[in-house]
C-alpha cells in the first residue's frame, strides 16, 4: 500500500521521516500515513544511557530557569496548535476540536509548571533538640519514564514531561505504537524550544518507538527511578511488579468504569448534555468515559427517552469534517470488542439502542460504530467491566444507600459524578464514605478534567496522580535535613549516650 498523500503537508511541517518498516495508518479511513522505525532493545538500552547523562546536567539547572524551556516549548505548542490538533485527529481518529482541546491541554499544565519552576516548596520542621534546625527538601528523581496510550497521544506525555522536566529530571518517552506520529511531531515542536533556549543537555526528552517488550525494558532498568505508564488495567498488572522488584516508583494511570447518579431533583437538562459528552465523546475511548448511569426510577423514562432520541441522531463520520461528533474506533479489535460486550449485555438482560457498524460502505477499512445505550436490569459482571468502546449501561434505582453502594461495587476507581440539587445526597457523594474514585463531581461530568488538580484513580485505576495540585511530588526525592548548629550533641527521643 502506498502511503496516502492526503495528509503529507502535516508530515512536512513537522519533519517526520516517514521512511521506516512499521506502518501507521489513520483510523479515519485506514490509509497508511508513514512508515516508521521501531527500537530494539540496543537502542533503547543507548537512550536510556543519555537520558542517564543528561539528568546529570539538568539537575543542577536552577528550577526557574529550568520553567523557561517550558515556556518557550509553550509557545511552540500556541504556534502550532492546529497542526498538531489536526495530526490528533488524522492518527486517533477523535473529532477536530477534541485534537484542538488535546493540545489546549499541554499548553495549560506549561503554563502550570512554569509557575511551578518557582514553587518547589519544602518545609521548616520544629526540632525537639535545642540549637538545631530541620528541614525538607526535594531533589530531582532522576530520568523519568513516560508510557503513554493512543487516546490521549500527546497531553499524558505533557502532564508528566512538563512536571518532570522543572522538576530536574530527564524524560523517554514510548508513545502507543498506535500513535508513534503525533510524539515524533511533539519532539521536532520541544526541540524548536531547545534550540531557542541554547543550553539544555542532549537527550533530555527522548522518543522510543516500540511495542510491549520496548515498555518492559523501560520498566526493569534501574537508572530509570520513575515509571508513568496510561493504559489498561491489564498493562498495569504486567509493568507494576517489574518496577517494585527494582524498587523503582511507578506512577499508573490505568482501567476506569466511571458512573453518574442521577437523582430525583437533578436539573435533567444539565445532566443529559453531560451525560452525552462523557458517554460518547471520543467514541467512548476515553479512561473517564462514563459507562454506568444510575437513574432514580422517577425520572428514568423521561431522562432515556431523552437520551434515545438523541442517541438517534448523532453525528458520525469523519472526524475532521465540522459537525462531526462521533469518529471511528481505534481499530478492529476495539470494535470486535465493542460488539462481544453488547451480546454479553443481551444474554445477561439488557435492552440495546444503538450499536453495530456503520460507513462500511464509505470506509471499507475504517471501523465506526454507532454508540450504544443499554437497559440493563442490575450491576451485572459485564457492567463491572470496562469496555473501551461507547457503551452506556441505564439501571435504576429507589435506595440511596444502596446505589452508592452499587456505584463503589467495581474494580476500578477513576472518576464518578452526581447530579443532585439536594444538598445533603451532595455531600454524603463526596464524604468520606461517599464515591471511593480519585475524581468526584458534582452537577458535572465524569470526562474533561481540569489541568489544575490532580489526575488519577484508586483501587485497578492504579492509584497514580499526575498533572495538578502536588503531583510534582511524584517526579522528585524528599529529603530530610537536620542542621546542629551548637557545641552539644544532644539525641532525639532525649536518649542518654555517654562514653
Amino acid at each position: 500500500m502506498s502511503i496516502s498523500s492526503r495528509h503529507a503537508e502535516l508530515m512536512t511541517a513537522f519533519g517526520i521521516d516517514v521512511r521506516g518498516d512499521r506502518s501507521v495508518h489513520s483510523p479515519i479511513d485506514g490509509t497508511e500515513l508513514a512508515r516508521v522505525a521501531f527500537d530494539d532493545a540496543a537502542a533503547v538500552d543507548r537512550k536510556i544511557g543519555a537520558a542517564a547523562d543528561a539528568f546529570k546536567s539538568w539537575r543542577t539547572v536552577p528550577a526557574p530557569r529550568r520553567g523557561e524551556l517550558v515556556r518557550l516549548f509553550g509557545e511552540e505548542l500556541r504556534a502550532g496548535k492546529d497542526a498538531l490538533g489536526r495530526l490528533v485527529t488524522v492518527e486517533c481518529g477523535k473529532i477536530l476540536e477534541e485534537g484542538r482541546g488535546e493540545v489546549q491541554e499541554m499548553i495549560d499544565i506549561c503554563d502550570f509548571a512554569v509557575g511551578l519552576s518557582r514553587q518547589l516548596y519544602g518545609l521548616t520542621i520544629a526540632s525537639e533538640r535545642p540549637g538545631h534546625r530541620m528541614m525538607e527538601t526535594w531533589h530531582p528523581a532522576g530520568p523519568v519514564a513516560v508510557i503513554s496510550a493512543f487516546n490521549f497521544p500527546v497531553a499524558v506525555w505533557a502532564w508528566n514531561a512538563m512536571l518532570a522536566l522543572v522538576c530536574g529530571d530527564s524524560v523517554i518517552w514510548k508513545p502507543s505504537e498506535k500513535t508513534p506520529l503525533t510524539a515524533l511531531a511533539v519532539q521536532a515542536l520541544f526541540e524548536r524550544a531547545v534550540a531557542k533556549f541554547g543550553a539544555a543537555p542532549p537527550a533530555l526528552s527522548q522518543i522510543v518507538l516500540g511495542d510491549r517488550a520496548c515498555g518492559e525494558q523501560l520498566a526493569r532498568d534501574a537508572r530509570i527511578p520513575v515509571v508513568s505508564a496510561t493504559g489498561s488495567t491489564a498493562m498495569g498488572r504486567a509493568l507494576a511488579p517489574a518496577v517494585a522488584k527494582r524498587f523503582g516508583r511507578a506512577i499508573l494511570e490505568l482501567g476506569g468504569n466511571n458512573a453518574m447518579i442521577v437523582c430525583p431533583s437533578a436539573r435533567l437538562d444539565l445532566a443529559e448534555r453531560a451525560i452525552l459528552f462523557a458517554a460518547v465523546g471520543t467514541a467512548g475511548q476515553r479512561c473517564t468515559t462514563l459507562r454506568r448511569l444510575f437513574v432514580h426510577e422517577s425520572v428514568a423514562e423521561k431522562l432515556v427517552d431523552r437520551l434515545t432520541a438523541h442517541y438517534a441522531r448523532l453525528a458520525i463520520g469523519d472526524p475532521l469534517e465540522k459537525g462531526t461528533l462521533i469518529g471511528p474506533l481505534i481499530d478492529r479489535a476495539g470494535f470486535d470488542g465493542m460488539e462481544r460486550a453488547l451480546a454479553r449485555a443481551a444474554e445477561e438482560g439488557g435492552r440495546v439502542f444503538g450499536g453495530g457498524r456503520v460507513l462500511a460502505d464509505r470506509y471499507p477499512d475504517a471501523w465506526y460504530a454507532r454508540p450504544a445505550l443499554v437497559r440493563m436490569p442490575r450491576q451485572t459482571a459485564l457492567v463491572c467491566e470496562e469496555t473501551f468502546a461507547p457503551i452506556l449501561y441505564v439501571m435504576t434505582w429507589t435506595d440511596f444507600d444502596a446505589v452508592l453502594a452499587e456505584h463503589n461495587a467495581v474494580p476500578q476507581g477513576l472518576s464518578s459524578s452526581i447530579f443532585t440539587r439536594d444538598l445533603e445526597e451532595a455531600e454524603r457523594f463526596l464524604a468520606a464514605a461517599g464515591s471511593d474514585c480519585g475524581i468526584a463531581n458534582v452537577n458535572i461530568g465524569p470526562s474533561g478534567a481540569e489541568i489544575g488538580g490532580a489526575f488519577g484513580g484508586e483501587k485497578e485505576t492504579g492509584g497514580g496522580r499526575e498533572s495538578g495540585s502536588d503531583a510534582w511530588k511524584a517526579y522528585m526525592r524528599r529529603q530530610t535535613t537536620t542542621v546542629n548548629y551548637t557545641n552539644e550533641l544532644p539525641l532525639a527521643q532525649g536518649i542518654a549516650f555517654d562514653v
